[in-house]
Parts: C-alpha cells; sequence; structure tokens
C-alpha cells in the first residue's frame, strides 16, 4: 500500500480573534473582520455594562474600525472609571480596531496593556498571536494562540483558525490540516476554514 502525504496550495488569508463580555461575567463572541491583503480575519470583542465603553464595544462587534470608533474607544478609557476587568476589556476592543487598521504594533500595545491588568483573559493571547501571525512571526504567534486556548476563549474555532496559519507558515501541513478541520467542525456555519481545507489534498508516494 502507498503512503499518502498531506500537500496545500498556497495560502489566502490571516485570521484573528478575540472576545466580549458583559460586565459581571464573560460572553464572547467573534465577529467577521476584513485585513490587508492577507485576506479574512476574525475578531471578538469585549461588551461593557454601559456607556462608552459599551458603545466603543458595540461598534466594534459591528465591524467598525473608523476614525469616530478609535476615538469613542479612547475617551472610554480616558474619562469613564472602569472596573480592572472593564479597562482590559476596553483595551482588547481597541486592540480588535487596530488589528482591522493592519496598525499591529500598536494592536499588540493594547492586549500588552489588558494582559497586565488581566494575564488570564484568553482573548488576549489569541489576538495578540493573530497580530504577530499577521507580521510574519509565526513561532511567536503559535505561543500566544497556544496559550490562549490553554486559558479559554469562547470561540476557539477561531484561534485554531489562526493556529493553522501559523502551522502552515512553519511548514507543519499536517498541524495546519487538522486544525483547520477543527475550526470547520467548532462552527460549521463559518465559510473560511472550509474555504481553506479546500486547498488541501493527499498525494500517494
Amino acid at each position: 500500500m502507498k503512503a499518502k502525504t498531506l500537500k496545500s496550495r498556497p495560502l489566502s488569508r490571516i485570521g484573528l480573534s478575540g472576545a466580549r463580555s458583559f460586565r459581571g461575567r464573560m460572553l464572547c463572541v467573534a465577529v467577521l473582520a476584513m485585513l490587508s491583503p492577507l485576506g479574512g480575519a476574525s475578531a471578538s470583542t469585549l461588551i461593557i455594562g454601559g456607556g462608552m465603553a459599551k458603545d466603543c464595544s458595540e461598534a466594534v462587534i459591528r465591524g467598525r474600525n473608523d476614525d469616530d470608533t478609535m476615538r469613542l474607544c479612547t475617551a472610554a478609557l480616558q474619562v469613564e472609571t472602569l472596573s480592572y476587568g472593564d479597562r482590559a476589556r476596553t483595551l482588547v476592543n481597541r486592540g480588535v480596531i487596530q488589528l482591522r487598521r493592519q496598525a499591529y504594533a500598536e494592536a499588540r500595545a493594547d492586549f500588552d496593556a489588558a494582559g497586565r491588568i488581566d494575564p488570564k483573559l484568553g482573548e488576549v493571547y489569541v489576538n495578540r498571536g493573530a497580530a504577530l501571525v499577521a507580521e510574519d512571526r509565526f513561532a511567536e504567534g503559535l505561543r500566544e494562540i497556544d496559550q490562549g486556548l490553554a486559558l479559554g476563549v469562547s470561540q476557539p474555532e477561531r484561534a485554531y483558525y489562526n493556529r493553522a496559519l501559523a502551522h502552515e507558515n512553519l511548514g507543519d501541513v499536517k498541524a495546519a490540516y487538522h486544525d483547520f478541520q477543527r475550526a470547520a467542525e467548532l462552527d460549521p456555519k463559518w465559510t473560511a476554514p472550509k474555504e481553506e481545507l479546500a486547498r488541501f489534498s493527499f498525494k500517494s508516494r
């Protein structure tokens, strides 16, 4: 019997992932965002209980990354009296905007700040990992995403999608295939991982 190897055609996308929360309890959700030449990405935001922070999170969930939304999120951080948790989540929201604007260093700075406040917030790590993957820093991105998954995120399919991209760029086609497959299983309605899986084929050798 001939052995089979897994092949893939060139990558077309990069994915991102994150979280959202209500005051007093976490509720994470992924939102589809479009990034640069690398393609589609999903980012999750943090819902806050009220005020500008809540308006910021709702705007980010709707997919906005315009200057007005950036100013709104920044004003929430500067003006409102936020709990530590809500401040961390608002920083994640602003970081998601930076990701969508391809301002990866600025996005990582917001995720770093959020992580200093709440080091157990998994979305900090998977979003930071996504930014690193987008910067072609695949090994670093992989470590961050692994840590985020270990801490727990509400929509892990986004993290698996991003991890697949990192694996494939690092030459581990088999791991990439399994992560794309896992992402597709976790969210059957999400087309992005299915489109990536279509690039793969088994070859006899």
